[in-house]
Order: C-alpha cells, then structure tokens, then sequence
C-alpha cells in the first residue's frame, strides 16, 4: 500500500513537472520567439514590402533624356500595425481631414462614390479589383445585391463608426478599412495611400504619427520636353488583359505599365525587376529590422531613333501652318482650308527606314497630361488621337508617282512618250473624269510626258495609264512600294488599304460592291478606295528614293543597361522589299518630282529655291524632289492635302511626308516640310564641320 502512494506521488509529480515544462515553453516562445528576442512583450511584425525597380530611361538618337525618373516619397500603410492599433478610427479620421485641409488626393479603391447620392463606382476598375470586391462581399456574408447606401451602413456598424460623423467622413473610413482587410485576404502588397506626396504635404502628415503609415522611397516618371507626346506614351494601372500578360512575367497587380507609345512598345526593356524585403515592425510602427531577400534591378533604357531637335521643328512648323490656315491675317489663301483640322509630318532617313520625327496636330503636354484631361478629351480637334499612324486617307496625286511606275514596268508607258490631255476622260459612256484645269479654266496641258505630268499633276494623263494597266498591276506596285502594308514600326499602326476588288467588297455591300473600270481609273489618281497613313506615306517616298528598295521603319535605335555600360541590343537596317526599278523609270519619276519644285507650272514651285520662290530660285541648299496630293473625302469642306518629298536629289538621304485634314492643297503644306529640310541640312554641314576640326589629322591639312 505504501509503495503504490509512493508510485502515484512519482507519477504526479512527472505530470507536474511535464505541465511546468510545456507552459515555460509557451511562456518562452510568447515573451522571446514572437517577439523577436525583445523581452517588452512587444509584438513584431513581419511583412514582405514590394521594392519597385526604377524604370529605364528613354533617349532621343543623340542621348538626349527625353522621358526619366524622379525621386519621390509614398506614403504607404502597413495594415498589420494599423488594424491592431487602438483607436484607429480616430487615427483614420484626423488622416482624412488633413488631407481635405491639405487638398490632396489619396488612393481609393472602395467602389462607391465618395459623396452622396451613394453609388456602386465597380465599373470604373479593372476586372481584377472587382473580383476583389466580390470576394471581400463573399468574405464578411454581405448581399451582392445590396445597395451602395445599405452596404455603408452595415460597414458602418461592422466598423464601428461613431455616429455622430457625417456620412462623408464615414465613407472615407470605410474606404480605408476596406484596403486594410483587402490585404488581410489576398496577396496584395502593402497599400500606398499616397504617390508621390511633397515635402510640406509630408510633413504635414507624419505630423500626425499614425499607427503603420510609413515613408517609401520611390520614382516617379519625368518628362523632359514637352514634344512627341504621341509616341513617348505614359504609363497607367493594367487593365485586365495586361494582367493576365505580366503577372506571368512577375509584376506585381498594382503596377505601372506602359499605356501607350514607346512606354508601351518598349516595356519589356524600360520595366525593371522589383525586388523583395522583409520587414519587422513594432506593434507601435516602429521599425525594428529591414532586409532584403532580393535587391531591385533598375529597367534598361531605350535610345529612339527620334531627333529632338527635328522633332521639335516639325511640330512647331506643322502647329504654325495650321493655325495660318484659320488666321486672315497671316494667310493669304482664299476659303479653301479655312475648316483645316487635323494633321500629321514623319521625317525619315532614306537608307535605315529610322523615323528622325513623328508629329500629329493638334497634340498635348504629357507633364500636365492628367491636370488637362478634360481640356483635352473636350476638344473637337481630338488631341489624343494620333494621326500619324492611327489615321488613315486617301492619298490624292501623291500616289502618281506609283502609277507611272506600274505602267512603265508594265510596258503600258514607253520612256519619255507623250500622251494628249483631252481635258475630259471619256472612253466610257456615262463616266467622264476631267483634269482639274479643264475643270477651273476649260485649258488642257496638251502633249506632256511622264516627267511633266507629275509637275502639273494631269488627271488626264493619269486616268489614261489607269485604263491601260489591269489592277492587279497596279496593286503589286503599291504593295511593293510599302502603300497598304504594314511599315514595321514597334507601335500599334492603322494599316489601312489599296484600291482592289477585294477591299471595295469590304467597304461597301449589294451592286456598290461591284468592282467597277471607274473605280481602277480613280485608283490610279489616289482616289477610289486607297487609303493609306501618313507613316504610309513617308515609307512610300523613301523607298521612291532609294530606286524601289524598302525599309523596314523603325523608333528603335538601341538598348542598352540601366548604368549605360553595356549595349543589349542595336538595331540595324532591315531591307523588307526590293523593287527592281529600272533606270529610264527612276530617271523619269526622279525628274518629274524635281519639277514639281523647278518647273514653271510645278504644283509646290513656291518652296525650296523653285521657280517661284520668294528668296529666288535654287536659293535652297539641296535640291529637293517632291509630290503634292490634293484627296475628295466624303466629310465635307476642303479636300485633304498631301505633300511628300525627299533630298538631296542626287544621294537621297531623308523623307518626308506632310498630310492635313481639310488643308485643300498639297502645295499649301510644303513649308513645314521646308523647314525641317533646311534645320537637318544645317545641322548636318555643322556636325561636318565640327567632326573635321576635331579629327586627328585635322592639324596636318592647315
């Protein structure tokens, strides 16, 4: 009996010694191993922060930053602290007064208006953060159906809202409380309440101490002129389908990515690799450690084929010729032109396809971008839509030179045979086409060759090779000549068409789908159903230039790293198609473009040193040859204008092409094209100069 107490008293007292142990071990993980080894019972908390890489640069051609970063400071919620804080309503209500005092705006995902009437706002964000407000529905047992006003009640209640706040201060709570529980349930990374806040804003804010509202460092995009906005793009949250793309690729759901333009076209390169830290941050917000698991690797940056200093002329010689349009006093035009619109210039080198300038008028200040949103969604002229190649029109008596060259290859035109303008085309009954100066003074242009009719731009003779080549003739040339096809660009382009059975079946449905001998006529003038971008264009009168050999266009320099030491990727020219143009073809298309300058009925002889220039003839530097295009359209006023040209003549090395909405005459548009000519004719004799006085052997030719 004795020895069976002395066992239960062994027994009890191991059970008690096992008790004792297992609560010292609970004690000891609560007071040292969740707390990180501090011994204040203080709770830490561990998050992994999101560190954005900085976005590469973009270049103009000459290293120029065109598009950079700029150091800033978010303001960025850690919800771990912030939800276990005491009182963190009222911490969260002095926040939203201060930024009203302060007029600033914080992000807000919580899809209702801010404002009463209350109302859902969920189709204004992507699919993404609506699938997160379904979730977050699901989440805390609410009625998917429920109203917006209802739903803030009962957010109201299950947040504890005092009620004596107003219904606005109530909502902007809410709508913080939301972001902090989205965290809670999804992998989200921590919520950044404010982007790029300034230093007074800051320290304003952090005036306040609330619980888990730290700084991060950042970047933000800077633009550094205020030309190409076209195509230097901006950046913005991802839509859906961009999400679906990147969040394979690693990018976390609440990045910025490139919208539009080279911010788009060049995102794989410009987007660097964020990188990862861990973060143990007091209960009170404290910061007690921070390492990083994976360092951030800034984006590459991108060197564009684009001259700023070109582009900078183009534009402000396209805007200058426009508004002369609507101004009396500086126009001295007659009606014509008065309703001018839209408009777009594209300045190409010859032999590499590289674009040097890209314009669409009218255009917008990509700094200023989102303070003149609705000044510029406001405006008929559309600023936003880019006309260079997201436009596409009829390219009128630009397109001649394309038909002489399908007849002469064709053996439909023999070299330097004449044919007689009638004024009036009427081979067919029933359509009768005229020549535009039978049309203004009953006159004809009489027995002209190839070369002339391109200097007085004859109707007559055109319609004439119309008839004489089939259209599939004249549909390979203008393929071969880059019209109707894609140029090659890395941004989105509008492709357009070229006149053909196919495309007017297209167009048009029942007996106007017919493909009639009318319709291949009009095509060989540039009307009927050809309709081309003014990128289109540009590729068009290079490849005229080089003898029928076409390259690939091109924004894309070359790539390289973030520090500028290592080159990732240089682009070369890249010849897309040859057209074996023979020589007495070349020769009299060749000649027949100068003419239009130098010739005493040439349609742009107003420019460029020609016969009619009003700082002499052969005043200009280079000799320039040239197509001028005048285009009906079925929208009413003036007629379209189109204008392309190319120099030096005899070693071409840059195109240009010119188009206006409503600018009436092709002619009318040879002075923006003239003073981009003479600024990269000037500024090439410098570089020579300068290239020579500081050559090695520059001493022993003094």
């Amino acid at each position: 009996m004795e020895r069976i107490s002395r066992y239960r008293a062994i027994l009890l007292l191991m059970i008690f010694i096992g008790v004792l142990t297992l609560y010292s071990f609970k004690l000891f993980d609560l007071q040292i191993i969740k707390t990180d080894g501090n011994h204040d019972n203080t709770t830490v908390y561990s998050t992994i922060t999101t560190v954005r890489a900085a976005r590469g640069d973009i270049l103009d051609r000459n290293g120029k930053v065109l598009v950079g970063n700029r150091a800033s400071y978010d303001l960025v919620f850690n919800h771990y602290v912030i939800k276990s804080a005491d009182n963190r309503n009222e911490h969260l209500y002095r926040l939203y007064h201060k930024c009203q005092e302060l007029g600033i705006d914080y992000l807000d995902h919580f899809p209702v208006t801010k404002t009463r009437p209350f109302e859902y706002t969920l189709h204004e964000y992507p699919a993404a953060w609506q699938r997160y407000f379904q979730n977050f529905m699901v989440d805390w047992n609410l009625d998917p159906d429920v109203t917006a006003p209802l739903l803030l009640e009962r957010l109201r209640k299950r947040y504890d809202i005092p009620d004596t706040w107003n219904d606005e201060e109530a909502r902007a709570v809410i709508g913080m409380r939301y972001e902090f529980d989205l965290r809670g349930v999804t992998n989200l990374p921590n919520y950044i309440f404010i982007e790029d806040v300034s230093d007074d804003d800051l320290s304003a804010i952090l005036e306040l101490n609330i619980p888990g509202l730290m700084v991060e460092s950042s970047t933000v995009r800077e633009y550094h002129t205020k030309y190409a906005a076209h195509v230097l793009g901006y950046l913005g949250g991802m839509s859906e389908e961009q999400w679906k793309v990147f969040k394979k690729e690693g990018y976390s759901m609440d990045a910025q990515v490139g919208q539009t333009g080279f911010e788009e076209a060049f995102e794989g390169y410009l987007h660097g690799i964020d990188g990862q830290r861990l973060d143990k941050v007091a209960r009170d917000g404290s910061i007690i450690s921070q390492t990083y698991i994976k360092d951030p690797q800034a984006g590459a940056n991108v060197e564009t084929t684009l001259d700023l200093n070109i582009q900078r002329i183009a534009e402000d010689a396209l805007a200058k010729r426009m508004n002369e349009f609507h101004d009396p006093n500086t126009y001295d035009g007659n009606e014509d032109a008065e309703d001018a619109e839209g408009a777009a210039v594209i300045v190409m080198e010859v032999k590499t396809g590289k674009v040097l300038a890209c314009a669409s008028y009218p255009t917008f200040n990509l700094a200023t971008m989102h303070e003149d949103w609705a000044k510029i969604e406001a405006d008929p002229l559309k600023p936003f839509f880019n006309r260079a190649f997201g436009a596409y029109y009829a390219p009128g008596s630009s397109f001649k030179p394309c038909t002489l060259i399908a007849a002469m290859m064709n053996n439909q035109l023999q070299y330097q045979e004449t044919i007689k303008d009638e004024g009036v085309f009427t081979k067919y009954p029933g359509f009768t086409p005229s020549c535009l100066l039978w049309s203004s003074v009953k006159a004809t242009h009489g027995e002209i060759d190839g070369a002339k009719a391109l200097e007085v731009s004859c109707n007559y003779f055109f319609y004439e090779l119309g008839d004489r080549i089939s259209i599939e003739q004249l549909d390979a040339t203008a393929k071969a000549l880059g019209l109707g096809e894609p140029t090659g660009i890395e941004l989105t382009e509008k492709i357009g068409w070229r006149a053909n059975p196919e495309s007017k079946k297209h167009s048009y449905t029942g007996l106007n789908a017919n493909w009639f001998v009318g319709d291949k006529i009009l095509a060989a003038i540039g009307q009927s159903e050809n309709r081309f971008t003014p990128m289109q264009l540009a590729v068009y009168a290079s490849t005229l230039a080089n003898q029928g050999t076409r390259y690939k266009a091109t924004f894309l320099n070359r790539v390289v790293s973030s520090d500028y030491r290592t080159l990732i990727l240089e682009r070369k020219p890249e010849i897309v198609n040859k057209l074996d143009i023979p020589w007495e073809v070349y020769e009299t298309y060749m000649n027949g473009m100068r003419q239009v300058i130098t010739g005493n009925t040439g349609t742009a002889r107003k420019n460029f040193g020609g016969w009619d220039d009003p700082n002499g003839r052969g005043s200009f530097p280079v000799a320039v040859c040239a197509k001028t295009g005048t285009a009906q359209h079925s929208s009413g006023g003036s007629d379209h204008a189109a204008f392309i040209c190319f120099a030096p003549m005899e070693d071409p090395e840059i195109a240009i092409a010119v188009y206006g909405e409503k600018a009436a005459h092709g002619g009318w548009l040879a002075p923006v094209a003239e003073d981009i000519m003479l600024a990269y004719f000037e500024m090439e004799r410098a570089s020579d100069v300068f290239t020579y006085e500081n050559r090695v052997d520059a001493a022993s030719r003094r």
